[in-house]
């Protein structure tokens, strides 16, 4: 039995890793980690009966303390780490949104647990630091993300010798055939209209503006210490291959399969094994007219940039991050356009002087001073 803790546990990823722990015998879940949405961490904690749960405020932990006076109850980043820290757990699932869970992944691998990763920022950040860490303390970093899994399984026990370049596919979003006229009048709510996948609304408008391509660019980096320039988006608007890998040899292998996070969530839990899991017999493989496309970078100049970004390292993937995650808000609240967001974001990025292997407390310092003047 393997028990789990779950960082993000009210959100998308956090969820659905839920529904695969339901239809799977071999798991059990150890604690439940959420930010603001009490009411569905009660439902949780009831179903679930983890030994930890963490909240974001302190005030939501003393109401949980009160309705479930037997269970440990902590709160904040310091609540994250301390739940990191415990022995008792063999997979930590980081499903959170943005920088929050970033210690907590660390503190995990310090601990030697295994790490099935939803974060982007997590890699996107910090990712040197987090990967050489992972190398010391021999523990496996499992991407919950579908484009990574699908590269992970096709890669195999493969040699990296073997493999010439990685390709993640991408949908487009919901404006991959509208022009950039059109794309200025734009809502939030048509923006959170995702013709394939159904996530958060941050990491919904992130494929919007394609930026959420180009930071997994960045992850596939780290995780599979591949060279940017072998490193390759291509639009797929079916989303039935999730990423594929190109062989010296001249051969791809490529993964297939319906637009479910379940998927990679399940073989992220379950690596290197394979069980029978919700979407078991859904793909049809027939009537399938799949399509391939160049990327339009002057269209989605954010996807370029964000790459430029992870090329360059040092503080400038931080910069971006908390740069985009900040412009996207923006939009969602209405405050900017769409087109804005690439705006803010370039803005930020030219106005930053770059610098190497920066600390962990560095990186948390720019991304917090980047965050302020933002506001």
């Amino acid at each position: 039995m393997q028990k789990v803790l779950i960082l993000g546990s009210t959100g998308s990823i956090g969820t659905q890793t839920l529904e695969v722990i339901d239809k799977l015998n071999n798991f059990e879940v150890f604690a439940l980690a959420c930010g603001k949405n009490i009411e569905l961490l009660k439902k949780q904690i009831a179903k679930y009966n983890p030994s930890f749960v963490c909240v974001q405020e302190e005030n939501d932990a003393k109401t949980i303390k009160n309705d479930f006076p037997k269970l440990n109850v902590l709160s904040g980043n310091n609540g994250l780490i301390e739940l990191a820290k415990c022995e008792n757990y063999d997979i930590l699932v980081a499903a959170t949104s943005g920088i929050v869970g970033v210690r907590a992944v660390l503190e995990a691998i310090k601990n030697k647990k295994k790490i099935a990763l939803a974060n982007k920022e997590t890699l996107v950040m910090a990712g040197d630091i987090v990967t050489k860490e992972a190398q010391k303390h021999g523990v496996s970093i499992l991407p919950i993300d579908s484009e990574h899994s699908a590269i992970l399984q096709c890669l195999g026990t493969i040699d990296n010798k073997s493999a010439k370049r990685l390709w993640i596919t991408a949908s487009g979003g919901p404006f991959l055939n509208n022009t950039r006229e059109e794309m200025k009048n734009f809502s939030a709510k048509e923006a959170l209209n995702h013709p394939r996948w159904a996530m958060g609304k941050k990491i919904t408008v992130d494929c919007a503006t394609l930026v959420n391509k180009g930071l997994e660019v960045i992850e596939a980096h780290h995780l599979y210490d591949f060279n940017y320039e072998n490193i390759k988006v291509v639009i797929h608007p079916q989303s039935i291959v999730h990423s594929f890998v190109e062989f010296v040899d001249g051969s791809f292998l490529a993964q297939m399969g319906v637009p479910s996070m379940h998927i990679p969530i399940q073989y992220a839990l379950c690596y290197p094994n394979r069980f029978e899991g919700i979407k078991t017999d859904s793909f049809n493989i027939f009537n399938q007219n799949l399509q391939f496309l160049e990327p339009n970078y002057k269209k989605f100049p954010l996807l370029k940039l964000t790459i430029e970004c992870g090329k360059q390292g040092g503080i400038m993937p931080a910069v971006l991050n908390a740069a985009n995650e900040v412009a996207v808000y923006k939009f969602l609240n209405n405050e900017i356009n769409f087109l804005d967001i690439e705006k803010l974001v370039f803005d930020c990025i030219e106005k930053t002087d770059n610098f190497k292997n920066p600390s962990l407390e560095e990186i948390f310092e720019i991304d917090n001073s980047i965050r302020k003047s933002l506001v």
